[in-house]
């Protein structure tokens, strides 16, 4: 086996909690590391149900100086097609929710900016923790 524990740094973006807004997560440091992945863990909707009506849009952008943030594009991003925006995942169904996002980034920027939309009535349950590897200087733990 490999060591992956002194090869990472897990930071949490947002800790588990029940979601009922928009929110933007900004001048998250990439500095030290080489790749980047942001799991996005979506629990249940207790709201008015995920639907066409009611859902959450994930958009990401990237910086480097955690000023002017750009969204990110299909090339920045590990099996993933980036839509108009920065669009990188859209929960809008009942189907949809009670799961693990993975977002893999590999664009050049030191800094990434998440923002999550809500549109109608949500109330979801969601955690976001970076994962961040290929460290500069190892080990990190």
């Amino acid at each position: 086996m490999k060591d992956l524990y002194n090869n990472i740094e897990v930071t949490s973006i947002l800790d588990p909690v029940v979601v009922t807004a928009t929110a933007v997560h900004t001048d998250i440091d990439l500095s030290g590391f080489n790749s980047a992945c942001l799991l996005i863990s979506v629990g249940t909707d207790a709201g008015s149900g995920l639907s066409g009506s009611n859902y959450w849009t994930f958009t990401l952008e990237d910086s480097d100086d955690g000023t002017t943030y750009a969204a990110v594009t299909t090339a920045d991003m590990l099996d993933l097609t980036v839509t108009t925006g920065g669009v990188v995942a859209v929960i809008d169904a009942t189907t949809e929710d009670n799961v693990l996002i993975k977002l893999g980034y590999v664009g050049e920027k030191r800094y990434l900016q998440l923002t999550y939309t809500e549109t109608g009535t949500c109330s979801t349950p969601m955690s976001i923790v970076l994962v961040k590897g290929h460290p500069s200087n190892s080990p990190v733990a």
